[in-house]
């Protein structure tokens, strides 16, 4: 019970949560025309649309307008230059109950926000908080919301720094909390500490639970399978293809999924499989937010196969094919995962005749089940591969103790009986170390691969 509490005020309201109530937005792209941050892979013209996409995710949140404005170097106090600054703050002057500016970057400082708000007279968020505020709309499960409130601490502590430095301004110099020696810098970073300490154990703590149902998972030799890919590229939705599971409602918006949820389905040899449903990825996804999540992404490196789905209908889906595996990369999976990867066209049904110019990808339509057959016999393949499992049948004699000795130690599929000699043929779906030990304690048997 005491823990219960100690979770429950971690996950109390958020100081960061710009709140429920509307916010008309006014998105800023600033346009990098030349040099290392310009992006080869995409326009300013693709990145305000994935804002704006962002916004439209929230409720009650409207964009009353959209604002592309050249800079050089985005790294400025200002972002922009003298001029285009000007024009730009002129802009955001004229439009009607504005409330708030989402200047379409990673990150800004909080010295840049407060100026940038001084200077418009509203709100001020960057992607980091946009996307954060997403993820604490969308977060259902315990683990979730502990794992936004790790992300929001890098936050907090810029906050603390900018007020400090601001009472420091207006008082002349920091101030020591009366009698304690501490400055109320050094306090409030303790308090943050400690609380950020406290997150993490709380994590642990979960994550050990979830490692203890894996293993139980793992006793039952039922193959994970990873289902992967850019936010809102489909995943949900092939799942519920893949299983048949009517109560999976798939959302279309960006981070419906943010919890890893798992659904059983089965393969064309009635293999019975695990399909994990992942966090989409977004290009600029900053740091801290990629390692707050990395407890739920950890899931990803016990399963046996990693499936990459891509919406092929975006125009930034070569952008969006590296920003997923360069996380995957950073994730430090074993080598073997990253191989054995499936890639997946999706939304194949919105391109006349497409065909995959990559190597080895398979087109789909998730919503309409055409290609689904290929990538289950496809997943089924590598499955068999990554465990080591064959699909065998067996000549037993239905007197002998074979028959229960598989439905013990493997998969039966299907027993053929012979009854004018009383023997049996079975399909089975059996592991190299079971197989080995059916072929010592019955070496007479007939075994042929299926």
């Amino acid at each position: 019970e005491e823990d219960e509490a100690a979770l429950e005020e971690l996950l109390g309201p958020s100081p960061l949560a710009p709140g429920s109530g509307a916010h008309r937005v006014a998105i800023v792209q600033p346009a990098v025309k030349w040099g290392p941050q310009k992006s080869p892979l995409t326009t300013a013209e693709l990145q305000i649309a994935e804002a704006v996409a962002l916004v439209d995710t929230l409720q009650n949140w409207t964009v009353l307008d959209k604002i592309i404005i050249p800079t050089k170097n985005p790294n400025k106090k200002f972002v922009f230059g003298k001029g285009n600054f000007q024009v730009l703050t002129e802009k955001i002057k004229k439009l009607p109950h504005v409330t708030a500016v989402f200047l379409n970057m990673e990150r800004i400082s909080s010295l840049t926000k407060k100026e940038l708000e001084g200077a418009w007279g509203v709100q001020v968020f960057d992607r980091y908080t946009v996307v954060l505020h997403i993820f604490r709309c969308n977060a259902r499960t315990k683990e979730a919301k502990l794992q936004v409130a790790l992300a929001e601490i890098p936050l907090l502590r810029s906050n603390l720094k900018n007020e400090v430095s601001q009472q420091d301004q207006q008082r002349g110099g920091s101030r020591y909390i009366m009698g304690s020696g501490e400055t109320f810098l050094e306090t409030q970073n303790r308090v943050l500490k400690e609380r950020e300490l406290k997150i993490r154990n709380a994590l642990e703590k979960l994550r050990r639970k979830r490692a203890l149902l894996r293993t139980q998972r793992r006793k039952f030799e039922f193959p994970m399978v990873s289902v992967m890919g850019y936010t809102n590229c489909g995943k949900t939705t092939l799942i519920k293809a893949l299983t048949g599971e009517a109560g999976l409602q798939a959302r279309d918006q960006l981070f419906a999924t943010l919890d890893i949820t798992a659904h059983a389905g089965y393969l064309p040899s009635h293999m019975a499989v695990i399909y994990v449903d992942t966090i989409g990825f977004l290009t600029d996804l900053p740091h801290n937010l990629v390692e707050s999540f990395s407890a739920t992404l950890e899931e990803v490196a016990y399963s046996d196969l990693i499936v990459h789905v891509r919406d092929i209908t975006h125009p930034e889906t070569i952008l969006q094919k590296a920003t997923v595996l360069s996380v995957l990369r950073n994730l430090n999976l074993p080598r073997h995962l990253l191989d054995s990867m499936v890639e997946v066209h999706n939304k194949v049904d919105l391109i006349e005749r497409y065909k995959p110019t990559e190597e080895n990808a398979l087109a789909i339509s998730a919503l309409h089940g055409h290609g689904l057959e290929e990538l289950k016999q496809e997943i089924e393949k590598k499955i068999l591969t990554a465990t080591g499992k064959k699909i065998l049948t067996v000549t037993i004699n239905l007197e002998g103790p074979q028959l229960s000795w598989l439905y013990k130690e493997a998969t039966v599929q299907e027993v053929e009986v012979m009854p004018e000699d009383g023997t049996a043929r079975v399909k089975v779906i059996i592991g190299s170390s079971a197989f080995g030990r059916y072929k010592n304690l019955f070496p007479n048997s007939k075994i042929s691969m299926s």
